[in-house]
This record gives structure tokens, C-alpha cells and sequence, in this order.
């Protein structure tokens, strides 16, 4: 058995201001806290059910991201006795976590909204409301997009998930700058809580796929393009005699970091040397097919007269990536 490690990439950092991705964090709380207390101020000032909504849903982010600060650190911590894959599945409960919280936000403004909308909402200062609300929202667009380009560069799932949560924000605050606006204009009031209404149905489709991404992280999908991509890498070798043949591909993902397994194939009469060589090959090619992540590849070295019993361990194990193939 060969496992290697890429020699370029370094093993994760914990969690340090003077990462990039520790930076956005840091920014992501301080900004949550400036959302939560100048929404409430707005709402105070306006009676407006839709800034409410907004509020609302900014006390969620606050907590969200507190949870998320501290998945993003724990995530860093290096593997250990008890972890020896790490700690970076953290993040996609981090990701569940922060979508169920906006699920939760967004039957809340429904609600509110709804309430309002039978009882008749009192509405004042709406052009102080408005004004608050633009700036805030002006700031969470800067947010969100530096968040979600600093998650994706580094294939931090923290960080993308708390980007989305943050433009979710800056559109419900453009729903609200809308809704009040036209009640502003028109003076019809109702136009304040169905605003509330839609934008908490937006907010809860965001939810949904927040809780669909943690879903998959946490049950490790594999990703049929990166899926082809590695069969291809494998037929390439098998086709320059690298190797005789392949078969049970597996691969998992943890945020940035990679685990491939399989298992190669060698003529029975190959030297030992000489088959690590060409695996030490293999793995190489395996690791261009994730050239922003962390990869460990592990091969099993096999003689292709090696036969296997039908009861044996590669039947119980399946080889659901690897394709069509048969056990040399």
C-alpha cells in the first residue's frame, strides 16, 4: 500500500486573523452585530412589519455566524487520536445548523407578516426607516460577495454558506427598501406586511438549499464530474501500461481536503520497486484532478493473477465508482 500526501500543500492552520479566511469571519461577526442593532433602531423608528422581517432574520445571522466562527476554528484543528481524517466535517453541520436557523426566520416573518396583515400594520418615519435599511444593505452586499469569493477560494464551506446567508440578508433588504418604499409613495399599508410574506418565503427557498448542501457534505455525495474525471485519469494510466487495470475508486471530501483510494493492478512478476514507482505515478495524475485541495491518495498494490473468493472482502466492499469492471 502506497499513501502519499502532496509535499506543496500545507496541512490546515488553526485559526489565525492573519488568514484570510479567519479575516472574513472576524468581519462577518462585527457586521452582524452593526445589522442587528441598526434593523431593530429602524424598526423602532417605522412600526414597519417588513423592517421587522429583516430584523428578524438578522438576530439569526448573529447567531449563525457565531456558530460558524467557531466550526471555521474547530475545522482547523489538526487531525488528532480521536480525528485521524480532522475535524472538517464540522462544517457542513455548521452549514445544517445556519440553514435551520433561517428556516425558523423565515416561518417567523411569514407569521408576523400574515399578523399584520389582518390586524393592520401603524407605520411612521418610513424615510428613516428607508434610509437605514439602504445603507445597511449597501454594506451585506459587500459582505456577502467578499465572504463567498473567500469560501470558494479556498473551499471553505464555512465561509460560502455564511456569504449566502449574508446576501440573503441584502435581498431582504432590498425587498424591504421596495415594499416600504411604495407605502412611502402610495400610502396603501398593506403593501408592508405582503412584502414581509414574500420575502420570508424567499428567505426559507435559501434555507432549503442550505440544508441540502450540509445534507450531501454530511453523506459524502460523490460529485459525478470529479467522479469522471478520476476514472479518466486511471483509463489514461491503464491505456499507457502504468498499470494493468483498477478497481474499487472511492474518494471522500472534506471541505479543501481529498481522501482517494483504489486499487491498481501490476503484472504478478513486476517488481515490488518498480509497481511503487508506477503507483507513485498514478497518484500524481489522481491529485491534478483537485489542483485547490489538500489530497491524499491511498492505492492497494495487487497482482493481476490475484484471485478473490467470492465470500472475500473487495464483494462486501462493492466498487460503485470504478464502473463496469471485473476482479482481475
Amino acid at each position: 500500500m502506497a499513501s502519499t500526501h502532496s509535499p506543496d500543500q500545507a496541512l490546515p492552520q488553526r485559526f489565525d486573523l492573519r488568514d484570510p479566511r479567519s479575516q472574513a469571519m472576524a468581519a462577518s461577526l462585527a457586521v452582524a452585530v452593526l445589522m442587528l442593532v441598526g434593523k431593530l433602531g429602524a424598526y423602532a423608528a417605522t412600526g414597519s412589519s417588513a423592517i421587522l422581517g429583516d430584523a428578524l432574520e438578522s438576530v439569526v445571522h448573529l447567531l449563525a455566524t457565531g456558530v460558524a466562527t467557531f466550526s471555521l476554528w474547530y475545522a482547523a484543528q489538526p487531525p488528532d487520536a480521536k480525528h485521524p481524517y480532522g475535524h472538517g466535517k464540522i462544517a457542513y453541520f455548521s452549514s445544517g445548523f445556519e440553514g435551520a436557523l433561517i428556516l425558523m426566520a423565515a416561518l417567523g416573518i411569514v407569521a408576523m407578516g400574515v399578523e399584520a396583515l389582518v390586524t393592520g400594520p401603524e407605520l411612521e418615519r418610513l424615510g428613516l426607516g428607508l434610509a437605514v435599511t439602504a445603507a445597511l444593505g449597501l454594506v451585506n452586499l459587500g459582505l456577502g460577495l467578499w465572504l463567498v469569493r473567500t469560501g470558494r477560494r479556498h473551499n471553505a464551506v464555512v465561509l460560502v454558506a455564511n456569504g449566502q446567508h449574508v446576501l440573503t440578508d441584502m435581498w431582504t433588504s432590498l425587498g424591504v427598501l421596495v415594499g416600504v418604499g411604495l407605502v412611502w409613495l402610495t400610502g396603501v399599508t398593506w403593501i408592508d406586511p405582503v412584502v414581509a410574506i414574500l420575502l420570508g418565503l424567499n428567505i426559507g427557498w435559501t434555507a432549503f438549499a442550505l440544508l441540502r448542501e450540509a445534507y450531501q457534505g454530511l453523506m459524502e455525495s460523490a460529485d459525478p464530474a470529479e467522479t469522471a474525471e478520476l476514472r479518466a485519469v486511471l483509463d489514461r494510466a491503464e491505456a499507457e501500461s502504468h498499470i494493468l487495470g483498477y478497481h474499487f475508486l472511492r474518494y471522500r471530501r472534506v471541505n479543501d481536503h481529498v481522501y482517494v483510494q483504489v486499487h491498481l493492478l501490476f503484472p504478478g512478476d513486476l517488481p515490488i520497486e518498480d509497481a511503487h514507482a508506477h503507483a507513485t505515478q498514478v497518484e500524481e495524475s489522481i491529485r491534478t484532478v483537485f489542483p485547490k485541495d489538500h489530497v491524499e491518495v491511498t492505492t492497494h498494490l495487487e497482482p493481476d493473477t490475484h484471485e478473490h473468493p467470492d465470500d472475500g472482502v473487495h464483494d462486501r466492499l462493492g466498487d460503485a465508482l470504478a464502473g463496469d469492471r471485473t476482479l482481475g
